[in-house]
């Protein structure tokens, strides 16, 4: 995807309608969707190849370029004719969100389009380490492709960003994130504190047997669940939240790009959870970079001292 900022400032109301009136300082255009996991991915310190589905447009044209701008492998790319770009514009007045405009197509991919990404997929598996799946319910992650991708390498580490009406279809996957809302409606459990927290986790290792669960609580931090290991509730680390666009992106890409490396999982969420806590102190989304991150832990260290 590609995100599209315009930003502004409202002095004034409509006459037209009860809607204000932006009057448009700047705009930018950057990384969404897997292309952000991939940016946060690369910025860490990873080599990384980003498969997808992209429309024959400029759009396509511009995430292609500042993908290979930053070093990210663009050879995995399926580009369709089909379907658009999925874009996400944006507005913005001090600070604060005001309206946000899709241009997308999420109806399924054509199975000329699926099985040119199942090629992708298959010409990459013996040489990556860990394959991260971010499911965005845009029509190009099907349950094929989530068998595809989850045999293709049976000795990487696979972590899934899910969606919540696909989510028996990620067995033998390593990692599944959920947020708080998506593990509730995916369990089938309104969770409302510790107690219906379990009961929802319970549920959710019981339909994807082996498979760890890094739930992300919002201002409650992240909660880890492993096989056969008690949870672990690890605190937010952030002291104020802008924005949290593209939160979840940096969260997977840590925590994947730490296991690779030979972390343990609580390690690995622990990373995470002060990556998140960084980048949702900016305006959009925003991507940790390897320094960024180490500050940040330094400086909450430092809180705690």
């Amino acid at each position: 995807m590609v995100d599209r900022y315009i930003y502004g400032q409202v002095s004034r109301i409509s006459p037209e309608a009860p809607v204000p009136v932006v009057r448009v300082d700047r705009e930018e255009e950057r990384l969404g969707g897997a292309a952000n996991v991939a940016h946060n991915l690369a910025r860490l310190g990873a080599s990384v190849d980003l498969c997808g589905l992209v429309g024959d447009d400029r759009e396509g044209r511009l995430l292609g370029k500042t993908l290979n701008g930053m070093g990210i492998g663009t050879d995995s790319l399926v580009i369709t004719p089909d379907r658009p770009t999925t874009r996400k514009v944006r507005v913005i007045a001090h600070q604060q969100q005001i309206v946000r405009v899709d241009y997308e197509v999420d109806e399924p991919a054509a199975p000329r389009e699926e099985q040119a990404i199942h090629a992708r997929i298959e010409e990459a598996r013996k040489q990556v380490d860990g394959i991260i799946l971010s499911d965005y319910g845009k029509g190009v992650v099907t349950e094929d492709t989530i068998r595809a991708v989850a045999g293709s390498a049976p000795d990487a580490y696979v972590a899934v960003d899910p969606k919540v009406k696909h989510f028996s279809q990620y067995r033998g996957v390593s990692l599944v994130t959920p947020n708080l809302s998506e593990a509730g409606l995916a369990a089938g459990e309104a969770i409302r504190d510790e107690r219906s927290l379990l009961r929802a986790a319970n549920r959710l290792q019981a339909m994807l047997p082996g498979t760890t669960l890094l739930i992300t609580r919002g201002e409650d931090g992240m909660s880890l669940f492993e096989p056969d290991r008690d949870p672990e509730h690890i605190p937010t680390v952030a002291r104020r939240v802008f924005d949290v666009t593209g939160a979840g992106d940096t969260v997977i890409a840590t925590f994947a790009l730490a296991m690779t490396a030979g972390a343990e999982a609580k390690e690995a969420a622990m990373l995470a959870n002060y990556a998140a806590g960084r980048v949702i102190q900016e305006v959009g989304a925003h991507p940790i970079e390897r320094d960024e991150l180490r500050d940040t832990i330094r400086e909450a260290l430092s809180w705690d001292a």
